[in-house]
């Protein structure tokens, strides 16, 4: 699971600090989770060659189907498995930018490849402080492991393309030429406006850098049923 940050600029050390080893956590289970996947692909492997092998000394269609049953199992959960990570990733929220809808340690499930919309929680990367951005950005279908290489930020969409600009509200985007939000540009901001940092502070938010959309925004999962803690 993934960590996205939902501090504000201002947020205080003691949240950084736990943030930073929320991070760390989040990024040795991404390695372990790894791990598991080539120990399985690897016995995926061992199995069809034993499944193979047993099959050309019975020389029995039974013997074959029946040898082979495990490795099929064991091959169609690692596809199924990757196929759910690249649809959904499992994220916590760290900080308060998006009280009262979402608390830190909340965890949430991210839709990956949806289109967002005005009102739609999102997950997306988080800018860097008066400074170009360093990368490129992340494939949508990245693997976990990619993911938690970058910072997230968890934040509301308020406009999106063709919108008018919402300059009173944004700072930000008080002197930009256009009147509306241009194409592949999202204003977010965070629903605690007094611990957010968002459009307000960096202005328009690429939609390439956009990770999905919260599903069921506003209901995060509960904390019983939900495993996962991140930065």
């Amino acid at each position: 699971m993934s960590t996205v940050d939902g501090t504000g600029a201002s947020s205080a050390p003691g949240q950084r600090a736990r943030a930073e080893t929320a991070v760390v956590r989040a990024r040795v289970r991404a390695a372990r989770a790894r791990t598991v996947r080539i120990v399985l692909y690897a016995a995926a492997a061992l199995l069809w060659a034993n499944a193979a092998a047993l099959a050309l000394v019975a020389g029995s269609p039974v013997w074959a189907v029946s040898s082979a049953l495990p490795a099929l199992l064991v091959s169609a959960a690692l596809a199924l498995a990757r196929a759910a990570e690249r649809r959904w990733v499992a994220v916590s929220v760290s900080g308060g930018s998006m009280e009262p809808a979402y608390h830190d340690g909340d965890s949430v499930v991210v839709r990956r490849r949806a289109i967002p919309v005005r009102g739609a929680v999102v997950v997306v990367e988080r800018p860097p402080y008066r400074a170009p951005w360093p990368d490129a950005p992340v494939a949508r279908t990245a693997p976990a492991h990619v993911l938690y290489a970058r910072h997230w930020f968890i934040k509301r969409v308020a406009a999106v393309p063709g919108d008018p600009v919402p300059r009173a509200q944004v700072p930000a985007l008080a002197d930009v030429p256009e009147d509306t939000v241009p194409e592949g540009m999202l204003v977010l901001l965070g629903d605690n406006r007094d611990d957010s940092y968002d459009s307000r502070s960096v202005g328009y938010f690429p939609e390439s850098r956009v990770l999905g959309t919260v599903e069921g925004a506003g209901q995060p999962v509960p904390r019983s049923t939900a495993r996962m803690r991140k930065t």
